[in-house]
């Protein structure tokens, strides 16, 4: 059934490249549609960026840091730039919020409430550790002074993808820019509007031209070209593991620059009878993997329940389906939007065939619907009876689909779970304090959680092991990807 609400007037939006502080066409003139997946309205014309204008922003950056105009001005001064700059994410918030619904298909409510919020939070929190990072004195004899100090690696690209593109932006750019460094980042062609609209509000905040650049374009024609420049020093990339390893393979061929990516998932959630609180659970497994139409990198979307409650928790979390019903996402209380496009659309969909072809019991869901005439939606997928050798238990679908696989033996069930080539995200269920922390240690992930999960903040890092990537987002370790130690060893040959 098709929402009948009328679809409100598209806003105008300004989908050319901006760099060194000006909003530029691609040098060459060519543009793609952006289409929203709300409704197949076409958004805007985007510049299609092509390596001249990877080239072009570059260029920008390089100069921007080399005469210094932001890593050479006063700490307190660029935490104040930062602060401000957050502070405009939230004065426009209702415009950030609509544009990303509509760019990506998220509903409007968690747009404001998580994306900006979020985003906001982020740039503000590396405002604030400008000044209060300090560097070192490392211990010597009286005869010298060995300093220890962070320095910006220049020139740092970043490539992020289309499921969160305001938080991915920030959580990349806001530790370059506090750290000094220069920016050019290349948003998804399926989600670039909300990236041009944020140097827009960086400029007005105060950083310089020329230091956050943001050049929107295919992954081929200025994704690559990003990786490749022989004067970018760093490059940070959120996406999938195939093009990840990729960017490592071009990094190498390039000029050896740095490569942080953060890449697939494929969470275990392991819910064991002596769970402390069974609807919790239930509803902390169903809202994490359906939230976001279930695209999201960290989604739990193995679920291992101890056979002797599965029957319960299925029950319970079957009741809970119709809540995540996808309706139109610009409707204040829709909780599940539309897919981004088409194309994952479609890789959704075949997945699910999968699933059913290599015999899951398919519980609920499982086929595309409209209720936006236009639009890309998927009901919330559940399948029982899911081996972990089966494609819908290896592979990342990124999308609202559940995986149930059930277990007897806590070894075996740990093995299952760290028998995946990803290791982003895990969690664990249990009243027993050794098999909450023996199982956490266990688990071969970055982040695993116990008794909730979806808790998190901006001072813990994430990232993951294996195939997930390489190096940390958020807290203060992220500066390590964006800084360069340096030592300074002194000779003192005191008088006294």
């Amino acid at each position: 059934m098709n929402s009948a609400a009328p679809a409100p007037q598209t806003p105008s939006f300004d989908g050319r490249a901006l760099i060194n502080g000006e909003r530029v066409a691609a040098r060459d003139g060519q543009t793609f549609d952006n289409v929203s997946p709300v409704d197949g309205r076409v958004l805007a014309q985007v510049a299609r960026g092509g390596a001249a204008d990877i080239d072009a922003a570059v260029g920008a950056a390089r100069t921007a840091f080399e005469d210094r105009r932001w890593s050479g001005l006063p700490p307190a001064q660029r935490k104040r730039v930062m602060i401000a700059f957050a502070d405009l994410l939230l004065a426009h918030a209702d415009e950030l919020a609509l544009t990303e619904t509509l760019d990506m298909g998220k509903p409007v409510k968690y747009s404001r409430s998580v994306d900006v919020n979020s985003a906001a939070n982020c740039i503000r929190w590396y405002g604030e550790a400008v000044d209060k990072v300090y560097d070192e004195i490392a211990p010597t004899p009286s005869t010298a002074l060995a300093l220890i100090t962070r320095e910006p690696v220049g020139v740092v690209g970043v490539i992020v993808p289309w499921n969160y593109p305001m938080i991915m932006a920030a959580w990349k750019i806001a530790p370059a820019l506090a750290a000094g460094n220069s920016v050019v980042l290349k948003p998804s062609e399926k989600s670039p509007l909300t990236a041009l609209r944020l140097a827009e509000l960086a400029l007005e905040a105060g950083i310089p031209p020329g230091v956050f650049n943001v050049v929107p374009g295919f992954g081929a024609e200025a994704g690559s070209p990003l990786a490749l420049h022989m004067d970018v020093d760093c490059i940070a990339f959120t996406g999938s593991t195939r093009v990840g390893k990729q960017i490592h393979v071009m990094a190498g061929q390039s000029n050896l620059k740095r490569a942080w990516t953060e890449l697939g998932g494929k969470s275990p959630n392991i819910v064991f009878a002596d769970c402390p609180d069974l609807d919790r659970a239930v509803e902390a497994a169903v809202g994490s993997i359906f939230f976001n139409q279930g695209e999201s990198c960290n989604a739990p979307s193995r679920l291992f329940v101890e056979a002797s409650i599965k029957e319960a928790f299925l029950e319970k979390a079957l009741k809970l389906v119709p809540q995540y019903q996808p309706a139109n996402p610009l409707h204040a209380d829709t909780v599940m939007g539309a897919i981004v496009d088409r194309t994952q659309l479609e890789t959704v969909m075949r997945y699910i065939d999968s699933g059913q072809r290599e015999g899951a019991k398919l519980l609920a869901g499982g086929q595309a619907v409209e209720p936006v005439k236009g639009g890309c939606y998927v009901l919330p997928t559940i399948f029982d009876g899911v081996r972990n050798d089966m494609t819908i238990a290896r592979e990342e679908i990124f999308g609202p689909v559940l995986s149930v696989l059930s277990f007897t033996d806590v070894a075996d069930v740990v093995q299952q779970a760290n028998r995946n080539v990803y290791g982003l995200q895990a969690g664990v269920w249990t009243r027993d304090l050794n098999k909450a922390h023996g199982v956490a240690r266990a688990l071969r992930a970055g982040t695993v959680h116990v008794n909730q999960y979806d808790e998190d903040d901006i001072t813990v890092p994430f990232g993951g092991f294996k195939q997930s990537g390489v190096g940390r987002d958020k807290s203060l370790h992220a500066f390590d990807k964006y800084t360069e130690i340096k030592t300074t060893w002194i000779r003192i040959d005191s008088p006294v």
